[in-house]
């Protein structure tokens, strides 16, 4: 079939959305996509939401699909799904043209979910910026949208909450201020967001405050600040992550032992093997899955020296 056909096949609201259909629409050329931007236009809301979500699926379970020319035209859609999962699509790029039409999509677009959507996918740009891949420019860019949102009453509190969790692994003054102020809010979702963005600003600073959060009586924190531990890889936290593993949530148990696994030494291990013959599957699991990678990082250090 040509590409009018296929196009003209999936937009039918009539006919059954075939991923045979679908796949076909990876890697178009320019003119192929120009096609399809043509067509996409008359294609119904409803249809067009369930083309987009259908693709983001075959992309994510299979790296081989690459839709990423449909995903970026589709950021510009009337709708305010199609857009949100347009951004989802686009996880695995880290192409720097991203950064603008992100960051006016968190600053501008009528959508709470699209904005919401926008500071998640600018965490890995983030990342970027941590590590000198991208232009101070951009970094500063960057920066300036996630914390123009954060504490600002107009917007919602969870794109404030995803916009600091973005903005964390920028070691800036202002993004370590805006973790602090989050985590002394009255607001619980952003107090749990300030202790899973002090795990991913890897800053050791925070350590005492995590330590203590293991022991809050509500189990989200628990789970979010052991998690947070991990991230962190400070041994002094190990006794406390052992203690969590006979949590009374299943969620922070397992969290406690992948950090266990993140941070690694002989008592963390020891406590690991020990999760092998729980009567919990899951406990099991991540105990088996923990040393595995425990393992495969003492063989990388091993090569290293």
């Amino acid at each position: 079939m040509s590409i009018e056909e296929i196009i003209a096949d999936i937009g039918s609201s009539d006919k059954t959305l075939l991923n045979s259909r679908l796949t076909e629409l990876s890697a178009l050329s320019s003119e192929e996509l120009e096609l399809f931007k043509q067509a996409w236009l008359a294609i119904e809301p409803k249809r067009r939401r369930q083309i987009i979500s259908r693709l983001v699926e075959l992309a994510r379970d299979n790296l081989e699909y690459n839709f990423d020319g449909i995903f970026k035209n589709c950021l510009g859609d009337q709708d305010a799904n199609v857009r949100s999962e347009a951004i989802e699509g686009l996880w695995e790029s880290e192409e720097p043209s991203l950064i603008e039409p992100l960051i006016n999509m968190l600053e501008q677009d009528s959508s709470e979910k699209v904005q919401t959507a926008a500071a998640m996918a600018l965490s890995k740009f983030a990342i970027l910026a941590e590590y000198g891949k991208l232009s101070s420019t951009q970094t500063d860019k960057i920066c300036e949208a996630l914390l123009g949102v954060i504490g600002k009453k107009s917007r919602s509190v969870e794109v404030q909450r995803r916009a600091l969790e973005a903005a964390a692994p920028l070691s800036l003054p202002h993004v370590k201020a805006a973790i602090d102020e989050a985590y002394r809010s009255s607001d619980t979702r952003l107090k749990v967001s300030s202790i899973y963005s002090m795990g991913k600003s890897c800053d050791p600073c925070w350590l005492s405050i995590l330590l203590k959060e293991l022991n809050n009586a509500d189990a989200e924190i628990r789970y979010e600040a052991a998690g947070a531990c991990g991230e962190l890889e400070e041994d002094e936290a190990v006794p406390q992550l052992i203690e969590l593993i006979n949590d009374s949530d299943i969620d922070v148990q397992l969290a406690a032992i992948q950090s266990l696994g993140k941070t690694g030494g002989t008592k963390a291990k020891d406590c690991l093997k020990e999760c092998l013959d729980s009567s919990s599957v899951a406990i099991r699991q991540a105990a088996e899955q923990a040393l595995q990678e425990l393992q495969e990082q003492e063989d990388l250090s091993s090569f290293d020296m």
